[in-house]
């Protein structure tokens, strides 16, 4: 296996050239296929170049087309092709492509670059098998149906005798490309690379120092910005001194930024950057400012008392959005439950800040940056710099974490738009108190549930209302109602069967920019239902697993048709991925026999449970803490996980990992705050992440599935929150429904 790193972005002529000769061998892209995404002439033979190329050397260069950021996508998609294009894995060299629309999307968020590109990289690999299969027999003059693709090699049935695919490579290339309804996919049964725990590709590399990230690039002539932005959202700089800054040692030049009109978008805050040709120096410079800001009508946020007006919203009526049976009758005091859950804003805390390198010349603009959407980060960085996309060519590097802050490209905006200024290469840093102080958070938000109880202690009747600023607000002016999107997340695609139901959404005013963060909504709604069933479970005097199984009612598959809003999916068909309940059973069923095997709890121990189903894929967590002195020890989590059919097992089991690790660090110590419309946290001391001492033992269930492949790095977060509260009830008869914990227990 070799890889080429993020750093080292090979174009199409490249590629050609690593042949040892202009078109010397096989190169097959997405064009060529009919599900091909490019809105672009159909000249197969001209446009093949995008994800396969096999040298006259017998090395098969795979590009993946998505951000690789620790998840394993890198290794996942290669993967793919290589199993049913029959390479060898020795033989694979992975490259990293470029922003370019060829590709179709390259959003390396949502959990969907595996479930989005299953089938297509099957098929991109099939075909070029076909075409090397096909080669072979013209040589051989023998039928098709005589040879078959093994290891990098094609070999004749009966007479045993081989070509590798680098001497078929040349004559391949020049066929025309089969239809893709005439290609053969592989059963499962004869897969051998998908569903194979392969090492990460850049392993090796990241042991040794050798991976490149958005931190290591060095360009010749390169001078370095640090950059002092507003500390409200919306104010500009009012007065500038910078007579100081100019003085350090290092400092070449202070240039002031626009702050943007109208919604944020993805671009640059604004403010004043100090350019240095050092980062120290930069730094230093920024520090010896004498900066005032103007007014913002942001400037009076206030968290606590934004959480106050959001409570009270949640207690009152809201607009309807799922509704089944009449739900706003009176219920009857003494069969009722009502319950009120709030998560306050958080942070992304990628371990890598934001970082981009951008190099505008006369042709156009070159940008290396930890990006998670190089196509748009092509895209917002043309319209700032008044460019045509086709001329900003985007370089992705490694990511040290994203999380979906990556996604957002103000920061390599940033870097373009002094390097144009410049005329000289220039990068960005950001520190770790730029990164959590001028995010794009994940909402803050409240919400309220209450239940009633029928005659035979059953639950009959859920009423539930969410609240909390919309992402949509940071993309357009004025917006103060959640997105159907947003409710889709683990509010309104809860497949509950109660015969009355109804889910309400109520208007909050975005002060900040609002932003996706790992399972994004799913975080506080997941919090919400995981608690309260849990509640009910309490009042009912039933197991928390057996009121889930009462309330998700029957085995089936849930499509809320007649409860009055369309649901998302996630972007997929529910004929591919339905909502299916028989699942959620399924994992009931392996969380209960896991947690039959576990030891007796001692005194002040208690376990929590949780399920949720979030980008297609179902996840159960329970959870065993430990309180004595209102000290919280998290003991040990167990996470079941059904993604349907797993490409790299090693890479879920480490995903899941992570994912619990993340939703613990939201659930106990995750808060962002703000005081006079500027946020009041600034590093590690303040905004802590789980260490090593506070990390339970995990362990992850991969559940068998032959559904089809569903997401994996976000589906681990929601329901550890939940399950974490959970337990500590169990442990000590105190429900907490305010995250974080660290609040009112010590951690």
């Amino acid at each position: 296996m070799t890889t080429f790193t993020a750093v080292e972005n090979i174009s199409r002529r490249d590629v050609l050239k690593l042949f040892g000769a202009a078109g010397g061998g096989l190169a097959l892209g997405a064009t060529g296929l009919a599900w091909s995404p490019m809105a672009l002439a159909q000249d197969n033979q001209a446009m093949m170049n995008l994800f396969i190329a096999i040298g006259e050397d017998n090395k098969v260069y795979l590009t993946c087309h998505r951000s690789e950021m620790g998840q394993g996508i890198r290794t996942g998609i290669p993967q793919i092709l290589a199993d049913e294009l029959e390479a060898d894995w020795d033989n694979v060299v992975v490259i990293q492509g470029l922003a370019d629309k060829r590709y179709g999307s390259q959003n390396t968020d949502g959990s969907r670059s595996i479930r989005k590109h299953y089938t297509r990289m099957r098929q991109m690999g099939a075909v070029a098998r076909t075409m090397l299969e096909q080669t072979a027999a013209a040589k051989w003059q023998v039928p098709v149906s005589e040879v078959y693709a093994k290891s990098s090699k094609v070999f004749h049935k009966s007479s045993n005798k081989s070509l590798t695919f680098g001497e078929l490579a040349l004559d391949a290339g020049k066929q025309t490309v089969p239809a893709i309804e005439s290609v053969r996919l592989k059963s499962d049964s004869d897969f051998t690379h998908i569903g194979q725990s392969k090492t990460i590709v850049d392993m090796q590399d990241m042991l040794n120092g050798k991976a490149i990230y958005g931190y290591d690039i060095k360009l010749d002539g390169m001078v370095y910005a640090s950059i002092s932005r507003p500390p409200v959202l919306g104010s500009d700089v009012a007065s500038l001194d910078d007579t100081e800054a100019r003085k350090v040692v290092g400092v070449i030049d202070v240039i002031q930024l626009p702050v943007p009109k109208g919604a944020p978008l993805f671009q640059a805050l604004g403010g004043v950057a100090v350019i240095a040709t050092n980062t120290w120096s930069a730094m230093q410079g920024r520090k010896a400012l004498k900066l005032t800001w103007t007014a913002s009508v942001n400037d009076r946020h206030d968290t606590d008392k934004y959480m106050a007006e959001l409570v009270a919203k949640v207690k009152t009526p809201g607009k309807v959005m799922r509704q089944l049976g009449d739900s706003v009758q009176k219920w009857p005091k003494e069969s009722t439950l009502n319950a009120v859950y709030t998560v306050p804003y958080l942070t992304h805390a990628m371990m890598e800040p934001p970082v981009a390198t951008a190099n505008v010349t006369a042709q156009g603009c070159e940008l290396w940056s930890s990006t998670q959407t190089p196509q748009s980060t092509q895209q917002t960085v043309a319209a700032a710099l008044g460019l045509q996309e086709d001329n900003v060519k985007v370089n992705v590097t490694l990511l040290g974490g994203g999380f979906g802050r990556k996604s957002k490209p103000d920061f390599s905006v940033e870097a373009a738009m002094l390097s144009q200024r410049l005329n000289k290469p220039v990068k960005v840093s950001w520190t770790r108190e730029d990164e959590i102080q001028h995010g794009y958070y994940h909402a803050i938000s409240a919400q309220f549930y209450q239940a009633k109880f029928d005659g035979n202690n059953k639950v009959d009747a859920l009423l539930a209302r969410t609240g909390f600023p919309s992402i949509s607000s940071t993309f357009a002016e004025g917006v103060e109602m959640p997105s159907a999107g947003e409710l889709d997340l683990g509010f309104t695609d809860v497949p509950l069967a109660l015969p009355q139901i109804r889910l309400e959404a109520v208007k909050a005013v975005a002060r900040t920019r609002i932003g996706w963060m790992r399972s994004v909504c799913n975080i506080q709604h997941a919090f919400g239902i995981g608690s309260f069933v849990d509640e009910l479970a309490v009042k009912a005097q039933k197991p928390c697993i057996q009121m889930w199984r009462e309330m998700l009612g029957a085995p089936r598959k849930e499509t809320f048709a007649d409860q009055g809003f369309s649901y998302g999916n996630y972007g997929e068909e529910l004929a591919d991925h339905p909502v299916d309940v028989a699942r959620y059973h399924h994992l009931l069923d392996v969380m209960e026999a896991s947690l039959a095997k576990q030891p007796k709890v001692a005194k002040n121990q208690g376990w929590g449970f949780a399920i949720h189903r979030s980008f297609v894929s179902y996840v159960a967590v329970a959870t065993l803490v430990e309180v004595v002195d209102n000290k919280l020890q998290v003991l040990k989590s167990i996470a079941a996980i059904d993604a349907g059919l797993v490409v790299n097992p090693d890479r879920v089991k480490s995903q899941t990992e992570g994912a619990i690790i993340f939703g613990l660090t939201l659930a106990m110590m995750g808060e962002i705050s703000f005081k006079d419309g500027k946020v009041t946290q600034s590093n590690f001391h303040d905004y802590p992440l789980l260490r090593l001492p506070q990390c339970p033992d995990i362990e992850v269930i991969l559940v068998e599935s032959n559904a089809k492949p569903a997401g994996v790095g976000e589906p681990g977060v929601p329901p550890v929150a939940p399950s974490l509260t959970n337990a500590i009830f169990a442990a000590t008869g105190v429900r907490y429904r305010d995250l974080p914990l660290n609040k009112v227990l010590s951690v």
